[in-house]
């Protein structure tokens, strides 16, 4: 009998997000950041997004964190599809961490406080929100800053306060946009070894995009994208630095071939 092809894979249990034909033009119409990509990621994976800048990696982890819609084509999480604002709110206040290049903390707040502010629209009273920051807090090594300001820490301790914060409604996938760029090789290491934990201790799923080949090394799968397409998707655990940098000239097709 012929393998029949699931029809709905987005359904499977085992599959977290999926993206069928998914485009993004900006605007102006002149930019095309994502072109039709089709792409499943399942519940356990450790998935590094790699390519070149412009190539759409940013714009794919804005849809799937429901912070931005596709000009075509659809974005599913759980079996849902993306597409109402009712879907995408309860995505980003339940089911998705974002940690930023940037940290984006609040200057005005100490660290105890950043973490708290994805909780306001749950149903956990005050006291309650306070303690399970500081257990965050904990969790990431930070509980001795947690009545510092983003003015007193480092940027690794930022980053630190950020990850806390993004695992604050119990996320079931944490994306990460250049989480380590602008951090030092230590405090990048400490962080890659935060996630790695997360991955195997709490069943997060990291979705991290990165251009270096050390932050890729940690992942179990690689994603690489250019102009717009996927041209690489395979498991990667265990692969050196040094392969993952060679992979990178080989993963350059011409475009009229992508996806044909």
């Amino acid at each position: 009998m012929p393998m029949v092809s699931d029809p709905q894979p987005w359904m499977h249990p085992s599959c977290l997000i999926y993206c069928d034909r998914v485009s993004r033009v900006y605007p102006n119409g002149k930019v095309l950041a994502l072109d039709g990509v089709t792409m499943r990621i399942d519940r356990g994976d450790h998935v590094a997004i790699m390519g070149p800048s412009g190539s759409g990696k940013s714009t794919l982890l804005n849809l799937i964190a429901g912070l931005d819609r596709p000009t075509s084509g659809e974005v599913y999480f759980e079996g849902l599809s993306l597409s109402t604002s009712a879907v995408r709110n309860r995505l980003r206040i339940g089911k998705v961490g974002f940690v930023f290049q940037s940290f984006n903390l609040l200057p005005t707040l100490t660290a105890c406080e950043n973490v708290e502010i994805p909780m306001f629209e749950g149903p956990l009273p005050v006291r309650a929100r306070r303690r399970k920051a500081l257990e965050l807090l904990d969790l990431v090594g930070m509980g001795q800053r947690r009545d510092h300001l983003p003015s007193q820490l480092s940027g690794g301790e930022k980053q630190r306060v950020a990850v806390a914060r993004a695992l604050a409604n119990d996320p079931v996938a944490l994306l990460a946009d250049e989480p380590t760029g602008n951090l030092d090789s230590a405090s990048g290491e400490d962080l890659l070894t935060l996630f790695d934990r997360l991955h195997d201790e709490r069943d997060v799923t990291p979705i991290v995009v990165t251009h270096s080949p050390e932050v890729a090394g940690r992942a179990r799968r690689l994603i690489r994208f250019r102009d717009g397409r996927v041209v690489e998707d395979r498991r990667i655990s265990g692969e050196s630095e040094d392969r993952l940098r060679s992979s990178s000239a080989l993963a350059s097709p011409d475009r009229s071939t992508i996806g044909s």
